[in-house]
């Protein structure tokens, strides 16, 4: 009797959460209740940590060229059309980059954010073909927390964006993700190409600089919030979560960087004969051991 009194109460709490829902996002795919990204979500977390490295320990490891290099230049072409939404959307047509609040009527230019903010939401299940990927070529030394923790995060709270504030100050982080994804998935994509595009692959320390450069700028843009006298945002929460959210990520982005160029982890093949070199001298951080890439 008391577990049905709890399911009552907490059916009756989500009624009224529900109820300050944006009602134009309602019926969208996957909008109808979080339980089912949940349900995808956990499935995700259960493979890639648990389920496809036993699958996989004793068969070889799938050979996945072709579909990397459609797979990634694939969301380079999506990340370019969401940057493009978002910018005619809102970002380039008229928001200040200051207080910018939701528009929840029915006009184009609302429901084409909307739509961009889905189409944002839905493309973190498909990076979630990332961590799939590293299991079945038998990568698991790149299922790493950081990983999983951002692919797992990103596409639950971005339900509730969805769902409540589809536009606003709030987007800002999606569209500056799309940009930092061009320039990412391009890497990915060029080193699925083969050794032939090694020597393309220099600038692959410049490219977390970039998502460190990205995480700064979400976390400097947000806080505008707290110094400003008036700006009714319809779901202040939203920004402590974005604000929160840019700085896990700008401090778990900062221990990456540390152990994969500093000790010299990750570095690309490109540069580890050079690197080799600096340690050997003593140049590097005085120490003449080297950690070769995993």
């Amino acid at each position: 009797m008391e577990l049905d009194n709890i399911k009552s109460s907490a059916a009756l709490i989500y009624d009224e959460f529900i109820q300050n829902a944006d009602s134009r996002t309602g019926n969208w795919f996957l909008m109808s209740s979080p339980i089912p990204q949940t349900i995808i979500i956990a499935a995700y977390i259960y493979f890639v940590t648990s389920l496809g490295p036993r699958i996989m320990e004793n068969r070889k490891a799938f050979d996945l060229k072709g579909i990397l290099i459609v797979y990634n230049f694939g969301v380079v072409a999506l990340s370019l059309y969401m940057c493009y939404e978002f910018v005619m959307s809102g970002w380039g047509t008229g928001y200040s980059f200051h207080c910018d609040l939701v528009d929840y009527s029915d006009s184009p230019q609302a429901m084409r954010m909307a739509a961009t903010c889905w189409l944002y939401y839905f493309s973190k299940f498909i990076e979630m073909l990332d961590t799939i990927f590293f299991v079945l070529r038998k990568k698991n030394s790149q299922v790493t927390f950081l990983h999983v923790y951002h692919h797992s995060i990103m596409p639950f709270t971005w339900w509730f964006g969805v769902r409540f504030a589809p536009g606003g100050l709030g987007t800002f982080h999606a569209l500056l993700n799309c940009v930092v994804h061009v320039i990412m998935y391009s890497y990915y994509g060029l080193t699925a190409m083969g050794p032939n595009y090694q020597k393309y692959l220099w600038w692959k320390k410049y490219l977390t600089t970039i998502q460190l450069i990205q995480f700064v700028m979400v976390t400097s843009h947000i806080s505008q919030y707290f110094f400003m006298k008036d700006c009714p945002y319809q779901f202040p929460i939203f920004i402590y979560i974005i604000g929160l959210y840019g700085l896990i990520f700008l401090f778990l982005f900062l221990n990456f960087w540390y152990h994969a160029y500093t000790k010299g982890k990750r570095l690309p093949k490109v540069l580890q004969a050079q690197t080799w070199a600096h340690h050997t001298n003593g140049v590097m951080n005085g120490n003449a051991s080297h950690e070769k890439d995993e």
